[in-house]
């Protein structure tokens, strides 16, 4: 084994990524299979089967034996609890939690936002997306004696608030407050527990609030806000995210990092005027 592999390898790593029929868990899921890792997909499988993104990453990668998949509701504590289970038979033990569920639903005006509908995209974010999931999966390491890791999706809303998306900015203000807080609570049993913060990357959800016409590229007039915001001048490419995902979950390479939230934005944190 080289440098590289011991120190970026993720030999022995059995990953659980929840929202895991969405774009960018389909892209890290194939990443962290390729680097070794034992992945398994959770999804509620409304909209997107679970079987169908599992299948996906099985043919990406060439390597089926590696990735698996869970129907799962993150928001029903019932069933996050009987999907550890069923994880740990399908490929052992998990040692990762990747938390990735959550969304965004339209945008508006703070005084005709939707009462009900704040209260959905914060449970879909904050409950689902992150406190269940990282409760019962950190309770089952402590008792356990597992040093697992978690990694949030944290947002450039976590940093600056985005115009009219009320809750979701909400929520992933929160997503960054409870990724430093458990990186607390855990230390003294060894989880680690940080964060990636994507930028703009194209996906289910916000495709038709960024792009007007797929066939041309036209971008809807928030697109080129957002491009005119961002100093690389793109949207990201989904692939570029796997990168701060290894590091963060190799224990070689960050076995003492806690805590933090990884911007992968092209600069979108440091734009100025």
């Amino acid at each position: 084994m080289n440098y590289i592999e011991k120190m970026f390898g993720l030999e022995g790593k059995n990953v659980v990524i929840t929202g895991g029929a969405g774009v960018i868990a389909g892209t890290l899921a194939e990443a962290l299979v390729r680097a070794g890792a034992k992945v398994c997909l959770w999804g509620r499988g409304t909209n997107h089967p679970v079987a169908d993104a599992v299948k996906k990453v099985a043919d990406a990668s060439g390597k089926p034996a590696m990735v698996f998949g869970v129907t799962v509701d993150t928001g029903v504590e019932e069933d996050v609890r009987k999907a550890i289970a069923e994880t740990e038979k399908l490929m052992g033990p998990p040692n990762v939690l990747i938390n990735g569920a959550g969304g965004n639903k339209g945008k508006a005006p703070f005084v005709d936002l939707d009462v009900n509908l704040f209260n959905e995209i914060v449970d879909m974010n904050i409950l689902a997306g992150l406190v269940i999931p990282t409760k019962h999966m950190a309770s089952y390491w402590i008792g356990r004696g597992i040093k697992g890791s978690i990694i949030n999706m944290t947002s450039m809303a976590s940093y600056i608030p985005l115009s009219g998306t009320w809750a979701y900015g909400a929520a992933k203000s929160a997503t960054l407050n409870l990724t430093m807080a458990t990186a607390k609570e855990f230390a003294p049993y060894g989880i680690r527990v940080n964060a990636v913060a994507p930028g703009f990357f194209i996906g289910h959800q916000n495709k038709a609030l960024l792009i007007k016409n797929e066939a041309t590229g036209e971008l809807t007039e928030r697109g080129k806000a957002v491009i005119g915001h961002t100093p690389f001048g793109r949207f990201g490419n989904h692939d570029e995210l796997a990168g701060a995902t290894i590091f963060l979950i190799s224990d070689a390479a960050s076995g003492f990092v806690t805590g933090v939230s990884l911007p992968v934005d092209g600069g979108y944190l440091v734009h100025n005027i």
